[in-house]
């Protein structure tokens, strides 16, 4: 049996952020779970730790995570599963919404990133594991905001990835393609009906415990999780009317 290890997750009342977290505790772990809201988080165990934070309050983040860096000193391993999607033309986006959407999507990861990788390096060890997207890979027609704050999240794990070689610390990142979860509920799309037209949260899941468990000489760069086949539904809303 795998030695228990402590694991930082962002994002984790819900969706895939749940789904890690469930399987990490699963497994054995002490998972320690940040989220705004743990309403819809049922889960009670006594290795998980809620911690309630927005993440997208940049201006007091970097303090909760000094506090948070200090409660979890010797955190094994960070998963960055925060994140919402927003489309449209670049011209429907405000100046708020540009930013709001580029603060929580990519700059609170790296926040947390930059918060608890000190400490991974003065240990020789340690996961920063990043949960990318499809559109990380090719940028689409209305999706030119989120698909920035995921390649951004891309370069990030991929430069921190040559970084953090010589220090024992792994950088992994995993680009889920459309996954059924509560993403899809303000959207005017969403995937397809059928079982092969969608991730679910526990195959990333799966991923991000395959990414932890490997020896400590092998590192996963990145990993693009995909349904068999990708089909689009489109929903009519009272704007396309």
């Amino acid at each position: 049996m795998t030695a228990s290890k402590l694991f930082l997750i962002t994002g984790a009342s819900s969706g895939i952020g749940r789904a890690i977290c469930e399987r990490l505790l699963e497994d054995g772990h002490t998972v320690a779970g940040i989220a705004r809201d743990f309403s819809k988080f049922s889960k009670k165990h006594p290795d998980f730790h809620p911690v309630t934070l927005d993440l997208a309050a940049l201006d007091a983040l970097p303090q909760r995570l000094v506090e948070l860096t200090k409660q979890f000193a010797s955190v094994d391993g960070l998963v960055c599963c925060a994140g919402r999607g927003q489309f449209g033309s670049l011209e429907e986006f405000s100046y708020e919404q540009i930013r709001a959407l580029m603060d929580l999507n990519f700059t609170s990861q790296a926040y947390a990133a930059r918060a608890f990788l000190p400490g991974m390096k003065q240990r020789h060890r340690g996961d920063i594991v990043f949960i990318g997207s499809e559109a990380a890979l090719s940028g689409g027609r209305k999706g030119a905001i989120y698909s920035a704050s995921k390649f951004a999240l891309r370069g990030l794990a991929q430069a921190l990835r040559e970084e953090c070689a010589k220090s024992g610390v792994r950088i992994s990142i995993i680009n889920p393609g459309m996954v059924k979860t509560d993403f899809f509920k303000s959207l005017n799309f969403s995937h397809g009906k059928d079982a092969d037209n969608y991730v679910v949260p526990e195959d990333v899941a799966a991923a991000v415990a395959m990414i932890l468990a490997a020896r400590p000489g092998t590192v996963f760069d990145e990993i693009n999780l995909s349904p068999l086949k990708k089909v689009i539904h489109f929903v009519k809303t009272e704007k396309d009317e």
